[in-house]
């Protein structure tokens, strides 16, 4: 049996794929690559232009979740924070994000790949969040993908109530972007909402998934959680046969009603970043292992965390590794 309680992140090294690195630890089993994280951001930027350096280098990156905290595999990720790291998440998620402050200046390229490089991981997927206006995100990871040669890979971010949905979305694959990302509790628009129906429809059409946060978290304003109700994802599934969605989080605190979609429909993935140990054993035990996708949702979180639950989970499933990895990522996203 495996330990799942560890002191702070370091101490994830008493797993056997794991070495202590300073304050957080390395992948040692290199043979478990190549791994592929579909669920990351750097530093986003609301109402101003982004005023953090994102091509600077820190020598620690400030994850939401600190690396001298313990550590409790088994529940929902969030489950760690203290009241402290939510209040001090909530201000850098919403007064910071128009300086260049804050835990997030450290949310930066340099840093992501920096992690990735630790971790065994080869490629991760941007995923930008952007409002009708006043917000640039999804010009940004782009850049980054442009200025990492494929390693960071974009995806893009139009708002369903953004003036020209079609030319945004069109500006945004021409340039690469690999999927787009709908966050309902951020952009304040229900998944089955009309416009958003619409989004997806292009989204098909330029054959390009959608992922979605999907499901409630316990920690947002009742409204998101509210607007992520996995009731209200089935509609665009069920509509939209030709559009793949990924449901991030794999429903997150409603995985049971996430896997169902998943069970009823072949357009489903699902993600699962954030979820706990018990969850991803669930997903693995009794859910598609073709359409189980690795996710961190860095910065959040270090991306040992969900390697590391993968890794125990799959114990007697080894055979799975690859696919959850690498392979399901990547037939998704054609990276061959």
């Amino acid at each position: 049996m495996h330990p799942t309680f560890f002191k702070n992140l370091a101490d994830l090294a008493r797993l056997p794929w794991f070495s202590p690195f300073e304050d957080r630890v390395v992948l040692a089993d290199k043979s478990l690559g190549p791994i592929l994280d579909v669920h990351t951001h750097v530093a986003l930027a609301y109402v101003r232009p982004m005023q953090v350096d994102l091509d600077k280098a820190w020598d620690r990156t400030e994850h939401y979740l600190p690396s001298c905290c313990p550590i409790d595999l088994v529940p929902y990720s969030n489950r760690n924070f203290t009241k402290k790291h939510l209040s001090d998440l909530t201000t850098d998620l919403t007064l910071r994000t128009m300086g260049p402050s804050g835990m997030r200046r450290t949310h930066t390229i340099p840093n992501l790949m920096r992690e990735m490089e630790e971790l065994g991981i080869s490629h991760s997927v941007l995923l930008p969040i952007d409002f009708p206006i006043l917000s640039q995100n999804a010009t940004y990871a782009l850049d980054a993908q442009d200025k990492t040669r494929g390693t960071l890979l974009s995806f893009g971010s139009v708002h369903p109530y953004s003036a020209d949905i079609e030319g945004k979305l069109a500006a945004q694959v021409k340039r690469g972007a690999r999927g787009v990302k709908v966050h309902p509790a951020v952009q304040m628009v229900r998944p089955d909402d009309s416009r958003a129906m619409h989004l997806y429809r292009l989204c098909a059409d330029a054959k390009i998934p959608v992922l979605w946060h999907c499901g409630p978290v316990g920690i947002e304003p009742a409204l998101g959680r509210y607007l992520t109700q996995v009731r209200h994802y089935e509609k665009p599934i069920a509509e939209n046969p030709h559009t793949t969605f990924v449901l991030g989080h794999a429903g997150a605190l409603q995985l049971e009603a996430a896997m169902e979609l998943c069970r009823k429909y072949p357009n489903v993935y699902m993600e699962i970043s954030s979820q706990g140990l018990a969850g991803v054993k669930t997903l693995i035990e009794h859910g598609n292992p073709d359409r189980i996708l690795l996710g961190s949702d860095f910065p959040f979180y270090s991306a040992a965390l969900p390697i590391a639950r993968v890794l125990i989970a799959t114990e007697e499933k080894r055979e799975l590794r690859r696919k959850i990895f690498w392979e399901n990522a990547s037939r998704l996203l054609r990276l061959g």
